[in-house]
């Protein structure tokens, strides 16, 4: 394990334990969002819960390689759908921007995951 993947690894959970407390919490601006976005406050809460659930998973993944990798894949995989809500709701590139991010460094995250000795 190198220090890049360390430092990716805990840069990504901090994010998406702070972007999935701020939707479980029902914060004002994730209330906006939400309403924006054709959500439920509820079901919001909910994708709140799966980001958090991911960024714990993302550093479990750290002693356990295989429950990161299933972390990073879910993760991915909420990202897509972020993405694909975006694009429904003809969001321009400012609203893309922050999940088509996400997801770009998730998957660099997977990557090297999968072939530690990509980077050292």
């Amino acid at each position: 394990m190198n220090v890049v993947f360390v430092i990716l690894t805990v840069l990504l959970a901090v994010f998406f334990l702070a972007l999935g407390t701020a939707k479980i919490l029902a914060r004002p601006q994730m209330r906006l969002l939400a309403e924006k976005s054709g959500f439920s406050v509820g079901a919001y809460r909910g994708i709140g819960v799966l980001e958090a659930a991911g960024g714990v998973g993302l550093l479990l993944g750290l002693a356990v390689p295989p429950l990161g990798g299933l972390a990073g894949t879910g993760l991915l995989l909420l990202l897509a759908g972020a993405l694909i809500t975006h694009l429904r709701r003809g969001d321009g590139p400012r609203e893309l921007a922050p999940a088509a991010i996400a997801g770009l460094l998730v998957a660099v995250h997977l990557a090297l995951g999968l072939a530690p000795g990509l980077v050292s």
